[in-house]
């Protein structure tokens, strides 16, 4: 292979003047430069780090999850190399190893701890051969660019049987598409839910895979937790949900801030009090205890460490603007938005909401997902709604046929006007921004601008404990 260090040394330099100009090189500009000159850099540099790496990836939470993951290695004094920007395909991957990256053979870290968008997991997972592969979920997202579910399943699959004799397997048991990666494998760590009092009364509009991938069938389900997660089984053939042995119990669900739950595992049993909200967060936190666990870390360093977490960039983000307190709520899908809008009418007060619906590419050009949203959930309960983005009509026209009222409902579809109408307007105190993920780049940029957040691009790669 060619000496990699004049490489390194042109992919930071083009990232430096990236970042210059302002245009956050430092998430994936470097590291696709770096593989322009280099393809093989990734296995160069992940074989440098002295306790391997994890790969996790899902439709929705990989990021959360990854955060989630960091903070309780961070308590058990393990440096890692982490793309925390959300940088999840090849460049993204390669910039966070390229940051680490010091003269000669050495790297600044001990493991890798990437996330990996689910369309390039099949890519570049096989790169990194990670000792761990935490797989979360599988829902409808940009169907206009990754297809149908089944699609990215299969290709999930070939990455699961690659990597059954040399990676630990942590799966949802809940998801079946999830879990049917395991059955065949040895090497494999199953998590979920138990506490039916968290369920919901009927499958949603928006639940993806109900049908049994061996025969067909369409699946019973004896609880419903999220979208297509819960407790399932096959009338036809017989198969069902596996028994995990990473379960969350006694689940408690405490609006926009925390949530919390019991615990329970082979190593024993401990409640949880996460400072986010949610039962989407719940599920992250069970994928990042059972990570960590296989990789040998303490129970009690796990509690402590999943106690501790912060928001990942855009994903229930507080800040204060002025008098008024912004959270931030990424939606992009119909699963997602439900699990938002759910733990939004926990809120006893009414809600003051700027929603933000973009089209661009990395959003999805269709944004016909929001019909398959239950916004109805938000009628009766909104005291404002700003409607902003590139497909901010729309996404009024869709919160008039969900009940709220029209006088509710403003649009405004510049970020930044949006923005500083909502914050003057909001009646509690409190504003939640619902963006897409294009839209929140955009306002955290202009955030950044203003001096009331961090640029989201800094810093990359390594964090310590």
């Amino acid at each position: 292979m060619t000496l990699l260090a004049p490489k390194i040394a042109a992919a930071r330099a083009v990232g430096e003047l990236a970042r210059r100009a302002g245009r956050g090189g430092g998430t994936s500009l470097p590291g696709k430069v770096l593989l322009a000159l280099e393809p093989d850099a990734i296995p160069e540099l992940a074989a440098r780090l002295p306790r391997g790496s994890v790969v996790i990836s899902a439709t929705n939470g990989k990021t959360t999850t990854a955060a989630m993951v960091a903070s309780v290695l961070a308590r058990a004094g393990i440096l890692v190399v982490h793309n925390r920007a959300g940088a999840n395909m090849a460049g993204g991957v390669a910039s966070t190893l390229l940051a680490a990256a010091r003269p000669g053979r050495r790297i600044h870290g001990d493991l890798g701890l990437f996330e990996l968008d689910e369309f390039w997991l099949d890519r570049v997972a096989p790169q990194l051969h990670p000792r761990g592969i935490l797989l979360g979920n599988l829902f409808r997202d940009q169907l206009d660019r990754y297809g149908e579910l089944d699609t990215i399943a299969d290709r999930w699959a070939a990455v699961a049987v690659a990597g059954a004799h040399d990676a630990r397997l942590i799966l949802n048991a809940d998801d079946p598409l999830i879990a049917d990666l395991g059955r065949d494998t040895p090497n494999v760590t199953y998590f979920g839910l138990e506490d039916p009092s968290v369920a919901i009364p009927e499958m949603q509009h928006a639940s993806d895979s109900k049908h049994c991938r061996r025969c067909g069938a369409a699946y019973v389900y004896d609880v419903v937790y999220l979208g297509h997660l819960g407790r399932y089984r096959c009338p036809v053939c017989g198969r069902e949900r596996p028994a995990p042995s990473v379960t969350a119990e006694r689940i408690e669900l405490h609006g926009t801030l925390r949530s919390g739950f019991e615990l329970a595992t082979p190593a024993g049993r401990a409640r949880v009090e996460l400072p986010l909200p949610g039962l989407y967060n719940v599920y992250n936190a069970l994928g990042a205890a059972a990570l960590c666990l296989s990789l040998g870390v303490a129970l009690d360093v796990v509690v402590s460490g999943l106690g501790d977490v912060q928001a990942a960039f855009g994903r229930a983000e507080r800040m204060v603007i002025g008098d008024v307190e912004v959270q931030m709520l990424l939606v992009k899908n119909p699963a997602g938005a439900n699990e938002i809008l759910r733990t939004l009418v926990l809120e006893p007060h009414e809600l003051d909401l700027l929603a933000i619906l973009n089209d661009r590419t990395a959003d999805g050009r269709d944004v016909s997902w929001v019909w398959d949203a239950d916004f109805e959930m938000l009628a009766g309960r909104v005291r404002r709604v700003t409607c902003a983005g590139s497909r901010a009509a729309e996404l009024a026209v869709r919160l008039k046929y969900a009940g709220v009222p029209v006088d509710r409902l403003h649009v405004v579809p510049g970020v930044a006007a949006a923005l500083d109408e909502a914050a003057a307007q909001t009646g509690s105190g409190r504003l939640y921004v619902l963006p897409t993920y294009t839209a929140l780049l955009e306002l955290r940029g202009l955030l950044a601008e203003r001096g009331q957040a961090v640029p989201f691009w800094e810093p990359a790669g390594v964090r310590r404990p």
